[in-house]
């Protein structure tokens, strides 16, 4: 039984057992097998997983082949997705914790806006009424798990709340193609880190248009509100799919951000390897995200700048409605009465009760100085 697994499986018998939970069989097409193959490869010689570990990625991996295939089911069922326009994005990128979160939930809280709810991206499928949400069985399953989740972890929700309902991260849907930057910050995994280096992102990014394409079918008149840091890294593919997009890149010392991410790495995955931690984190995360700061430094200055809009995390922290309005001025977008109240709505909810931030860290906790962390960001954009 997969219950009892301690290894992360082969890509054959992820596929089955895949096929075997949605009773479905298309997986459409063949191009994610060999980013499956070589992080699998990677999990077997890099990763040192404990068995608990071991059953997280197995559960990982087998849930982005799940997605997958109801993604192809729900488009030969709603084929009339293909003709859904997604017009002048927004794409909120940058460092991670950089303010990413917070400016992304703030900008889908404009009724004119969508985000991509956490539930959609595991089970996608046009996003039926809110008000069906609680009574569906499926995102009760999930819910129910994030749940559990902070009961178990409650350390964590003050770092990143997560619910199902919740917008989050688009990368969700990049993981169907077997490529994301998110397993690199679950693992040590330096085989399927310089496989992916060398990746064109292009037909991921078409199948996570395609996704956006069904999920927003209701809502076709809504502008999309996206958020990714792992966007770094890719932003030629993200511009060749979406050619209007509007690019929103956060700002924030990479002292700070670095030391925060690496601190939220190492909490996230308490206990699934035997390497991944202290030292490893720290070093592995600066130079992941140093390198995509790289990459998109030198891929933004070949296009046109009026399609950017730079936000620094201390404006924004300081005046986060006044941060929005000037991204909708500069963007030419229309601030609305109602969009201007739900975001003064939500910003004084995140400022009060439980889910007020609370965490502390530093770099030498992962065996980095701030002499390291400006050395490796002394080319970008940005910097301490």
């Amino acid at each position: 039984m997969d219950t009892e697994r301690t290894n992360v499986g082969t890509v054959a018998d992820l596929h089955a057992s895949a096929s075997r939970i949605t009773g479905l069989d298309d997986f459409g097409g063949d191009e994610h097998r060999e980013g499956l193959a070589v992080l699998l490869e990677s999990y077997e010689r890099d990763a040192l997983l404990t068995p608990r570990g071991s059953k997280v990625a197995r559960a990982f991996l087998r849930g982005a082949l799940i997605s997958r295939l109801l993604s192809e089911s729900a488009w030969r069922a709603h084929p009339e997705h293909a003709d859904v326009p997604i017009d002048r994005p927004i794409f909120v990128t940058g460092l991670p914790r950089t303010g990413t979160t917070a400016l992304h939930r703030l900008l889908t809280e404009d009724p004119a806006h969508q985000g991509l709810e956490l539930w959609l991206t595991e089970v996608p499928r046009p996003r039926p009424p809110r008000s069906t949400w609680a009574a569906d069985p499926v995102f009760q399953g999930i819910q129910a798990g994030y749940d559990q989740h902070h009961v178990e972890h409650p350390e964590f929700m003050g770092l990143h709340y997560t619910s199902a309902e919740q917008v989050e991260e688009c990368w969700q849907l990049l993981r169907q193609s077997a490529m994301s930057i998110s397993y690199e910050c679950f693992a040590y995994l330096p085989t399927y880190s310089a496989w992916l280096a060398e990746q064109d992102w292009t037909t991921a990014y078409r199948r996570h248009r395609r996704n956006l394409q069904l999920i927003g079918l209701p809502d076709a008149d809504r502008r999309w509100v996206l958020k990714n840091p792992s966007h770094l890294f890719a932003l030629d593919a993200l511009l060749e799919i979406y050619p209007d997009a509007l690019i929103i890149q956060t700002h924030r010392s990479p002292r700070t951000a670095i030391a925060s991410v690496a601190s939220l790495t190492e909490q996230a995955t308490a206990g699934w390897s035997e390497v991944f931690h202290g030292e490893v984190v720290g070093r592995t995360q600066l130079e992941l995200w140093s390198r995509g700061l790289d990459a998109f430094t030198a891929e933004r200055a070949k296009h046109d700048p009026a399609r950017f809009f730079d936000v620094d995390y201390a404006d924004f922290v300081a005046d986060p409605i006044g941060t929005v309005e000037s991204i909708y001025d500069h963007f030419g977008l229309e601030m609305t009465q109602a969009a201007r109240a739900a975001m003064t709505e939500l910003h004084t909810a995140s400022t009060s009760g439980g889910r007020r931030p609370a965490h502390r860290y530093t770099l030498d906790d992962f065996g980095l100085t701030a002499a390291d962390v400006d050395a490796r960001f002394a080319n970008a954009a940005g910097g301490a």
